[in-house]
């Protein structure tokens, strides 16, 4: 059975693995030149207050060739490499044997239904797994500098690693999302019985679980923080009003420093804590020169005087690892389930 199992996907396994392998020459061959120009920027060296350092590193990342490129490029290849295994190893796994009724021949020889389908679970599954952590793992040694830096400073298409698109391209998630697409493909080839259109749901239901659980999911799975402080003068930077101008809309203000946290809302409130910040100083009505009493310092030193607070609500960058825990542990026990449903089709729905 294993040997059967690999001559009929050691196509799509070779080409996979082959387009991996040369996306980790890439990064083998670029790597010690980024940790270079981190060091030449300052910021490999940098012992404490690396926030500007860390910001210039990043934006000359920006202006290099290919490290920008090859950053986007990885983060892509490992989101849609679990898209790919549940399309391409997932989905045809049963279904082809199904639509061409070549499962029968196997289950007349000595191995049994549920031994058929473990064999092809187990190998593949494992494999799946095994090449989305060793791309994770390739291209979190390789990024590994920028992702220190993005956390303290920001350039423009650098983020956080908190950043939605980018935590499921770091650390241990991509091999929870590959078991995951792997076992739905499997389980919507059971059913369905035909590659196509099990390949055509498989891609759309796995689509909306990436989509949901960042927007809605992730945000949930631990209480965040909230820091509450006095707004001050010095770190308001904006202000807007209501359609009619007389009363505070939002007073925007400077985040405190939370290096590599995940910031949810950063908002004004009365002492009271309403959103409801009040009418309009005096100060911030526009005038014909701009806001009347002194410009914008002028407002800004109205709103101070407002007692108003700033409430920012975040997680904390020492949580990163633990929301990557409990996310490849969701996906874990979601393909854990999926594989128990496939065994349960096999013995119970399928003749």
């Amino acid at each position: 059975m294993i040997w059967l199992t690999w001559r009929q996907f050691r196509t799509q396994a070779v080409a996979v693995s082959a387009a991996l392998a040369a996306f980790a020459i890439l990064l083998l061959v670029t790597g010690p030149h980024l940790v270079t120009l981190a060091r030449q920027s300052g910021f490999g060296t940098c012992q404490s207050n690396c926030a500007t350092a860390a910001g210039t590193f990043l934006n000359t990342l920006g202006t290099t060739l290919p490290y920008h490129l090859v950053y986007l490029l990885g983060a892509a290849l490992i989101i849609l490499l679990p898209a790919v295994i549940g399309l391409f190893w997932g989905a045809p796994l049963i279904a082809r044997e199904l639509e061409s009724g070549s499962f029968r021949l196997a289950w007349n020889q000595s191995v049994t239904r549920e031994r058929w389908l473990a064999v092809k679970l187990g190998i593949l599954g494992l494999a799946s797994m095994a090449l989305a952590g060793l791309l994770s793992l390739a291209l979190g040694w390789w990024a590994s500098p920028i992702d220190h830096a993005a956390g303290l400073g920001s350039a423009a298409g650098f983020e956080n690693r908190f950043f939605p698109a980018l935590f499921g391209a770091r650390g241990i998630t991509p091999i929870g999302y590959a078991a995951f697409a792997f076992t739905l493909g499997v389980l919507v080839g059971l059913i369905i019985r035909r590659t196509v259109p099990a390949m055509a749901v498989t891609l759309a239901i796995f689509a909306v679980v990436q989509i949901a659980m960042p927007l809605w999911i992730r945000p949930h799975l631990i209480t965040p923080v909230r820091s509450t402080a006095a707004l001050t003068a010095s770190t308001i930077q904006g202000l807007e009003t209501n359609p009619g101008g007389t009363q505070i809309g939002n007073v925007f203000a400077a985040a405190p420093s939370l290096p590599g946290a995940w910031i949810y809302s950063n908002q004004a409130t009365t002492a009271s804590g309403s959103t409801t910040l009040g009418a309009m100083p005096q100060a911030c009505q526009v005038g014909p020169g701009g806001p009347k009493g002194g410009g914008f310092q002028g407002c800004a030193d109205a709103l101070a005087q407002m007692n108003l607070k700033q409430v920012v609500t975040y997680q904390p960058a020492d949580r990163y690892w633990t929301f990557q825990w409990l996310e490849l542990g969701i996906f874990l026990t979601v393909a854990i389930l999926l594989a128990w449903a496939c065994f349960w089709w096999v013995r119970r729905r399928l003749c």
